[in-house]
């Protein structure tokens, strides 16, 4: 129902209706169409109404054209402006700084033996900051590094720290140990450690590095600035832990030493220290120690001191044993200079070998000052004085000498300065003519009132053994061909003459180095017994210095040997300590450097001739050296029961032995004491091959024998 409005009696009233409608019931034309949202302004005129949706569309192309705009202002913002700081953040965070010092170079022998060597280990450290759990984390580390337990919670407990050293250079066991315990805040890093493959040969010589890889004696120290690599500061990665992780980039190299090569030979060497520990041993002596210089070119051949030091354990030993003593010890030569002062008199035209000189029958008083002799001799001619080693004899010729003139030789020869070799030695005492008397001078000429190293008393022997004309020793093999230097000291006039009279000393049956002699040829040499001085009183006590200088063969000398044998507790003398153990390594070595045939070893004229003696290592015929043992308690003296050697004293194997797997010391013991010195091949700890085949007939070639060694 609508609402009822009443009509209007106006007759113009039109009926409301839409234009449209109304034009179509008017027949009138339409009107035209205005826009939406158009108005009238006050002047009459229409104006179009705001396109809110092509506003809005601008709007937001606009927005988003800002933030694009901001968005790249940021970007070169960070990048030009703050790129460099946040770069360096970045490397912090991602990425470490170390010092890396890389690998120490090789030591090797004259014939390629590695003698030392850098290998691979790793080194256990703690961040106590990242550590959870303290408890748990002592509980397990503490048996598996042999840590106290107090002492690692005190190092572990202090979260202030970022590093702390927990154990360096662990066996792979430890490692492995410690890296399957997978605790939190423990890691690894890497370092080296280094290895000596033939254990204590030549120990004191090579010397040890200590924890930071630096060369603390021997070589090892005097040529730490070649072994040594240079350090380098490497950029390493690390996770999102803060563990690092090592990408060798192309063409990154690790840093390493130079590698040296010495002139010492493993097989003479070998020889050398048996023969050293054996009359240590034998004559209860404090120590002894032997040199072997090849006289053709000063090589040393052979460094070897008793009792033994590994460097690869060397905490273990006292510095008493790792002491160089070979350089380091300066003492009284005793007789084993006289051949020095000899050349020096012949050289100096004031004796000849017929010189006739009193000996005074065995004692002579001179100004209060008494010399005596281990032997009654009246008037013998020099060549005798040599031989008989007196030292009245000497003390005379000494006299005739004079200071300036000794002390012109004995500077000359290199006494009294240091040595140019690659190893700290001691200069010994050598004083100023002006500081000499009467007496110096006749106690220098036979062996006191000077002190000397055995390397001294090497270079003077080489200088003497060359034809007179000095020439330095070397030990370590640069491949250079030093020049000989023309300094000559003395002729060789005078040199063959005192090489005879040290003939004579051996090959004479009264000549005091008799127990030296060989017979598969001749040799020279000289005994000398030292006596030291007593610390407490100041004069000379009771202890000596048994020693032997010897060269073969005796015509045309080719190997030097100098045998320090240090206070014998059961002989004294030179003549029975000292020159059977010369004997043995001289003849061992004749045997392995082929300047004897194997038929002159073989055979022994035993009373009979053409009778062979078993095949061995103990060439030389003479009798065992007598003891004097009459003063020595039962308890004192050595009982050969539990003396064991090595090599030429245990039984031969009847065939070649099976040394498969064993280590190269112990290969070769097993060879020498057949009278063989096989030849090493490869590098390495382990004989993992050898020739000819084990069980195989012994030959008469020494060549044919080879191992080879490797690693593993």
């Amino acid at each position: 129902m609508g609402i009822f409005f009443p009509r209007r009696k106006n007759r113009d009233y039109i009926p409301r209706r839409s234009p449209k409608r109304l034009s179509r019931c008017l027949n009138l034309p339409d009107e035209p169409k205005v826009k939406k949202n158009a108005r009238k302004d006050e002047g009459g005129e229409s104006s179009s109404k705001i396109d809110w949706g092509k506003w809005r569309i601008n709007f937001v192309i606009s927005f988003f054209c800002l933030i694009w705009a901001g968005l790249w202002a940021r970007a070169w913002y960070l990048q030009m402006v703050e790129g460099p700081r946040l770069a360096d953040k970045a490397r912090r965070q991602h990425m470490a700084s170390e010092l890396v010092s890389g690998k120490r170079g090789l030591i090797y022998d004259r014939q390629g033996n590695i003698l030392a060597k850098s290998v691979e280990a790793r080194s256990v450290y703690a961040n106590p900051a990242e550590i959870g759990d303290l408890e748990k984390t002592v509980a397990v580390l503490a048996p598996i590094l042999g840590s106290d337990e107090t002492k690692l919670k005190k190092d572990l407990g202090n979260a202030s720290k970022r590093f702390v050293w927990l154990k360096r250079k662990v066996d792979d066991q430890t490692a492995k140990l410690v890296k399957d315990a997978n605790l939190t805040g423990i890691g690894f890093t890497r370092e080296y450690d280094r290895f000596y493959p033939f254990k204590h040969m030549a120990g004191q010589l090579l010397g040890f590095v200590g924890l930071d890889d630096k060369g603390l004696e021997g070589i090892e120290r005097a040529l730490d600035d070649r072994l040594g690599a240079t350090p380098v500061r490497q950029i390493v990665e690390r996770d999102a832990m803060g563990r690092k992780f090592y990408l060798h980039e192309e063409g990154q190299t690790q840093p390493a030493g130079e590698d040296i090569r010495l002139t010492l030979d493993m097989a003479a060497q070998f020889i050398t220290e048996e023969a050293v520990a054996k009359v240590a041993k034998e004559f209860d002596a404090r120590w002894s120690g032997a040199l072997v210089v090849d006289i053709k070119n000063g090589d040393i051949l052979a460094w070897a001191q008793y009792p033994f030091f590994n460097p690869n354990t060397y905490r273990e030993f006292t510095p008493q044993i790792f002491r160089n003593r070979l350089a380091a010890d300066a003492l009284e030569p005793g007789s084993t200079f006289k051949p020095l002062v000899m050349a020096a008199a012949i050289n100096e035209n004031k004796v000849t070998p017929n010189t006739l000189i009193n000996c005074e029958g065995g004692k002579w008083v001179y100004k209060n000052f008494t010399i005596r002799d281990t032997s009654i001799r009246e008037i013998l001619p020099a060549s005798k004085v040599m031989r008989y080693s007196s030292n009245i004899g000497m003390a005379k010729i000494g006299l005739i000498m004079g200071t300036g003139t000794m002390h012109k030789y004995l500077n000359a020869l290199g006494f009294g300065q240091s040595l140019n070799l690659p190893i700290a030695n001691s200069r010994g005492i050598l004083r100023a003519p002006r500081d000499w008397g009467e007496l110096d001078l006749m106690s220098a000429a036979f062996g006191q009132s000077i002190s000397v190293t055995a390397l001294q008393m090497a270079q003077a022997y080489l200088t003497l053994l060359n034809n007179g004309v000095y020439k330095p020793l070397r030990l370590v093999d640069d491949g250079d061909n030093i020049e000989e230097q023309s300094c000559r000291v003395f002729s060789e006039r005078s040199v063959k003459q005192v090489l005879d009279m040290m003939r004579d000393v051996v090959e004479e049956k009264d000549g005091t180095g008799k127990r030296a002699r060989l017979d598969i040829m001749e040799i020279g040499g000289k005994t000398g017994t030292a006596q030291k001085a007593d610390q407490k009183t100041k004069t000379y006590g009771e202890k000596r210095l048994a020693s032997f200088v010897g060269f073969f063969p005796a015509k045309d000398p080719q190997i030097f040997i100098i045998v320090l044998v240090d206070e014998p507790a059961l002989n004294p003398f030179g003549g029975i300590v000292a020159a059977p153990a010369f004997k043995e390594i001289a003849a061992r070595l004749a045997s392995h450097s082929g300047m004897a045939s194997d038929r002159k070893i073989a055979e022994k004229e035993d009373g009979k001739k053409g009778v062979r003696r078993k095949r061995g290592l103990k060439l030389a015929g003479a009798p065992e050296p007598p003891r004097l043992v009459a003063n020595v308690a039962p308890s004192v003296a050595p009982r050969k029961a539990e003396m064991k050697f090595p090599g030429h004293l245990a039984k031969p194997a009847a065939r070649v032995p099976d040394v498969l797997g064993k280590s190269v010391r112990n290969a070769v013991e097993l060879f020498a004491r057949a009278g063989i010195v096989p030849e090493l091949k490869g590098a390495g700890p382990k004989v993992v091959r050898q020739s000819p085949a084990p069980g195989s007939p012994w030959t008469d070639t020494k060549s044919d024998y080879v191992l080879w060694l490797s690693e593993r």
